[in-house]
């Protein structure tokens, strides 16, 4: 991490968490942010679901809620990015304050509740993308809607033909009853029409599901047997987590999902979990707890074909990508592995 980096980011700490949040955007789209070192490694090409990634570093959804700065997230070294979530209606979320940070616990607790433009913003937007590079959305419904199921298919309708991929995103805990949708019968209904609307689109474009970390192993079993039957192209572990189990900051009961290295071993055991159930026929994205090259190398090895961030980024900044995939490539040159995808859930029982 560069000085002016450093001294960015200490200063970003020292106001309002979702102003900060703000303001990174802002200082992105004015290329106020230092462009972080971009090498590409050989031995980090990878491919999911036909996409071909430049290294398996995306960008979580949560972080970019509008498609604002998908140009210049692109340019920071990122193997792909996640907008959204995105609702058909715009609406504001929940009341502030929404956002806290839980520095001794390198951690991040938010219930924003899918606050957005709405998709025809997100489509206008994403239509206008010119920089290279996988860009997916996050599919949302509105906390109001009549019909959620309908939202689903009404936002994928509206930004499909603009992105590479698009997440069903029953997982998270801010909006009322959301998760509902994680249960198995409600599950498939959903999927059924997601489907059936990706079907209709121009471009078929790859469907992803995302899911909570707080997860028995039986729903993990639902999960996997709806996953297979509606031929999920890729499964996205996970989302938040309310456990606050070791936490240390005394905002901790403050509601919302917490994200950031305590849900790195809860969101890995899931993954593994999955790794197992799947026996690779479902591509799995890691997502929880990521700030190292090391937490990026044992999601592989715990199934995962890539992976995501988002919290990472506030302790750390934008370099945070480049540092990871530097290091991620050494440790694979190391241990004398040729490519990441031999290592792909090759010691997943060590998480389960």
């Amino acid at each position: 991490m560069s000085f002016f980096e450093n001294a960015g980011l200490k200063l970003l700490r020292l106001s309002n968490p979702e102003f900060a949040h703000n303001i990174a955007i802002k200082a992105l789209n004015l290329r106020l942010v230092p462009k972080p070192q971009t090498l590409v490694f050989e031995n980090l090409k990878t491919s999911v679901c036909g996409l071909k990634f430049d290294n398996p570093i995306g960008l979580a959804a949560g972080f970019d809620k509008n498609a604002e700065a998908v140009d210049s997230l692109l340019n920071c070294g990122f193997g792909f990015i996640e907008v959204g979530a995105i609702t058909p209606k715009p609406q504001p979320g929940n009341p502030k304050p929404r956002l806290f940070r839980l520095p001794e616990d390198q951690a991040v607790i938010n219930r924003f509740g899918f606050n957005n433009l709405g998709m025809e913003m997100a489509s206008a937007r994403l239509a206008r993308r010119s920089a290279k590079g996988i860009v997916g959305i996050n599919l949302g419904a509105n906390k109001n809607s009549e019909n959620r199921i309908k939202d689903y298919t009404k936002v994928l309708m509206c930004c499909g033909p603009f992105v590479d991929f698009a997440t069903v995103n029953v997982s998270s805990p801010n909006t009322e009853n959301l998760r509902i949708l994680q249960e198995k019968n409600s599950l498939k209904i959903l999927l059924d029409q997601v489907m059936e609307c990706r079907d209709n689109l121009k471009v078929k474009v790859p469907i992803f599901l995302k899911i909570a970390p707080d997860l028995s192993l039986n729903q993990i079993d639902d999960i996997v047997e709806t996953a297979l039957k509606m031929d999920i192209d890729a499964i996205v572990a996970t989302n938040t987590t309310l456990d606050r189990k070791g936490i240390k900051s005394r905002i901790k009961n403050e509601k919302g999902g917490l994200s950031g290295k305590p849900l790195f071993s809860k969101s890995t055991w899931v993954l593994a979990h999955l790794s197992e159930r799947l026996d690779n026929k479902i591509p799995l994205i890691g997502v929880g707890g990521v700030s190292t090259a090391t937490d990026a190398y044992q999601k592989i090895l715990a199934g995962a074909s890539a992976v995501q961030l988002y919290t990472g980024l506030v302790y750390h900044g934008f370099s945070l990508i480049s540092e990871i995939n530097k290091g991620l490539s050494a440790i694979l040159s190391r241990e004398r592995i040729n490519h990441l995808t031999d290592i792909v859930g090759k010691e997943r029982s060590n998480f389960l």
